[in-house]
């Protein structure tokens, strides 16, 4: 198997509703690391996301994958959005939300093969969800919801996964859960890219940081990106967070 491409961001900009929400954003995402991004609230983290995949329009820019755009590769890329922007009232099984994630491979209207099924039997076993696989997904609580969706994204077998506020309302069992897959995922060869707000202990889990605020602050190793001027030019006053600030 060939390895995995980098991801180029190329002088994006994004306006959303007539306000800028990023301006000229330049940067490079290597495989084979676990990339945070972080900023405060308004900074344009889901957004950078979303217009990456070509979800929303941009008004300058490219982002590539290889020799192509990553929009026009997206059978490559798994991505879990927020948890507030899914209906969780939807009358499906944990099993059908995994299965989901064969649907590109499989086709709308064929069959799952058996080799689709094992995938997502293995993918529940991951993250410790399989004896849930009847149960509906909106009776489970929010750390359960999100492990089903990471079972969703591994059952893809994609190169690139993205994850919108995957911590937000999960108990510390799904984090390590998460983490733990995220950094095998990223040993493997892949591109894994988080948005995160926390500031706490877990930040020390990324291997690599981007750190916006409608432009990019800085990108690069932890102890490169955290420093006292990008935080400052990031979150403006002063700002507690674990670690130390250079």
């Amino acid at each position: 198997m060939a390895p995995t491409p980098c991801i180029t961001v190329d002088h994006l900009t994004v306006n959303y509703r007539d306000v800028q929400a990023l301006r000229n954003i330049r940067l490079t995402v290597q495989p084979g690391k676990v990339v945070g991004i972080f900023g405060p609230n308004g900074a344009g983290k889901s957004t950078l996301i979303k217009a990456m995949l070509g979800l929303m329009p941009v008004v300058t820019g490219r982002v590539s994958y290889g020799e192509g755009t990553l929009a026009r590769q997206l059978d490559r890329v798994a991505y879990v959005p927020q948890r507030s922007q899914i209906d969780w009232t939807f009358p499906a099984t944990v099993w059908d939300v995994v299965m989901m994630g064969r649907v590109k491979k499989t086709g709308w209207f064929n069959r799952f093969s058996a080799v689709s099924r094992r995938l997502a039997t293995e993918a529940l076993e991951r993250v410790g969800m399989l004896e849930f696989r009847d149960r509906p997904i909106g009776a489970l609580s929010g750390g359960q919801q999100q492990r089903v969706f990471l079972a969703r994204a591994l059952a893809q077998q994609a190169e690139i996964f993205f994850f919108d506020e995957p911590f937000v309302g999960v108990d510390q069992k799904t984090e390590a859960v998460l983490f733990k897959i995220f950094q095998e995922l990223a040993a493997a060869g892949s591109i894994v890219m988080v948005v995160n707000h926390d500031l706490g202990e877990s930040i020390t889990h990324f291997d690599q940081l981007i750190l916006l605020n409608k432009e990019l602050i800085a990108a690069g190793p932890r102890d490169r990106v955290l420093t006292r001027d990008n935080m400052t030019r990031a979150y403006g006053g002063h700002v507690g967070f674990f670690g130390h600030v250079a």
